[in-house]
């Protein structure tokens, strides 16, 4: 290993070193790295390894305008009221400049910012419709590795399509609200299957029972009476319905489970991979489109193979490599 090898591992070690000690400017440092991925990231990573799967993970979606951001602060006091270290990542939609997070979920919590038990990190969604960034499951596991007992993903707000939380979050809350319209028709055919805990929020506004009495029906319809989810109402500006959420939450948890982490981890693994993978490919095909591809496009093109062949045997070459 070279010298500058050697100091760049030191600095990843004594980095860590301080993250482990509840050092916040290092966790941040350390959550850059593992967002940014490459080398440093995957150090980062390496460090925290055999410390994960002690966080409980909360998910919280829903369409937008049901108050999430608000619900999460709510929620986070509650939580530190009962002594739990509290970690968000909060993903924001991508600035179309910058591309980088607009930020208003971190302007929305603004005043959890003195708090030394709490931390809060916001992601540009990067453009995902899946409500979520690319790097959110590396940043959720910095902060389980680093000690955060609970850590709360909120997600962008892009309605029925916002299930990429169920990969991350060990508990999905979907979040909605009265006088939205057709919200409970949006969240009926996406993002209700994966909810464990259905809130109601902003419950003080009128239409609120309807709603609440739509969704019970809803989740009668769905679930065993024996393991039928909760449906919720909360009015998070006043705290109204908090600490109940916050008992069904803890009720559905249980006790933690190791193995059951562990599982978890692996079987997001296996689909993020897939993800990461078929964005490269994108990538490949749509910027670079190497010879081998326009040469598989053309076979297309000319009625020799359909595109489900086509795909496979581009599985199987070595398009996109780095030269």
């Amino acid at each position: 290993m070279s010298g500058q090898k050697k100091a760049a591992k030191g600095k990843i070690e004594t980095m860590m070193e301080a993250v482990l000690a509840g050092d916040r400017r290092a966790l941040a440092k350390a959550i850059s790295l593992a967002e940014a991925s490459g080398p440093q990231g995957a150090a980062v990573m390496k460090a925290l390894r055999g410390r994960l799967g002690q966080a409980l993970v909360l998910g919280v979606t829903g369409p937008p305008g049901a108050g999430k951001s608000t619900l999460v602060s709510a929620m986070t006091k509650a939580l530190r009221a009962r002594g739990r270290k509290v970690g968000i990542v909060a993903v924001d939609p991508s600035s179309p400049i910058s591309g980088g997070a607009i930020l208003g979920d971190r302007i929305r919590m603004s005043d959890l910012g003195e708090d030394d038990g709490v931390f809060i990190r916001s992601l540009a969604s990067g453009g995902e419709t899946g409500g979520l960034s690319p790097a959110t499951a590396r940043v959720v596991d910095v902060m389980d590795g680093a000690g955060w007992e609970v850590v709360i993903v909120e997600t962008v707000g892009a309605g029925q399509a916002e299930v990429d939380v169920a990969e991350v979050a060990e508990i999905k809350l979907v979040v909605s609200a009265p006088g939205l319209g057709d919200d409970i028709q949006s969240i009926k055919a996406g993002i209700l299957e994966i909810a464990d805990i259905l809130v109601i929020n902003k419950a003080d506004q009128p239409f609120a029972e309807r709603t609440y009495q739509e969704l019970r029906a809803m989740v009668a319809l769905r679930d065993d009476k024996a393991a039928r989810r909760p449906v919720l109402k909360t009015t998070a500006t006043t705290g109204d319905g908090i600490e109940a959420l916050i008992d069904a939450i803890e009720a559905r948890a249980g006790p933690r489970d190791p193995d059951e982490a562990a599982r978890r981890r692996k079987a997001r693994g296996h689909r993020l991979l897939a993800q990461e993978a078929a964005r490269q490919a994108r990538k490949a095909i749509l910027e670079k489109a190497p010879a081998e591809i326009e040469s598989i496009l053309s076979a297309v093109e000319e009625g020799e193979i359909d595109l489900s062949l086509a795909a496979r045997q581009m599985l199987k070459g070595s398009f996109g490599k780095d030269e």
